[in-house]
Order: structure tokens, then sequence, then C-alpha cells
């Protein structure tokens, strides 16, 4: 394990490239703190080049019916 936490990967989509947006976490008393907001990335497998193949697309590319879902 070198330093990762469990379950960090990097989401990102395999269609759009859509990456995570980072900001700050501002508490109540308005202390601040990095904090990142992570794309709804699910795995699926698709068909590509008539072959299915199992990639991390996002939400939006699955709704605009950007990819084809194997089987």
């Amino acid at each position: 394990m070198s330093g990762s936490l469990p379950g960090a990967m990097a989401s990102v989509c395999d269609i759009c490239g859509k990456t995570p947006g980072f900001g700050n976490k501002i508490s109540h008393s308005h202390r601040r703190s990095r904090r990142r907001w992570n794309p709804n990335v699910q795995k699926i497998r698709i068909v590509v080049n008539g072959s299915p193949k199992r990639m991390s697309v996002c939400t939006k590319c699955i709704k605009a019916n950007k990819v084809s879902k194997a089987g």
C-alpha cells in the first residue's frame, strides 16, 4: 500500500474524459479544507469495435446514449 486510501481511484470517464472537480469544504465556523466532487462513474460492459469491453463511463454519457451496452 503506497499511501493510497482504500477505494480511492481515478474517477475519469473513458468516453468524455470528465474528471473530479476540486474546491473547499467550509464549516459553520468558516474553516476551510480541500474536497473533491467525483463524477458518477460506472463500470459497464459496452460494445467497442464490435466486441464487448468493460469501461468506466459517467452516467451523463450513459443517459445521452453515447455508448451501447453489451448484452
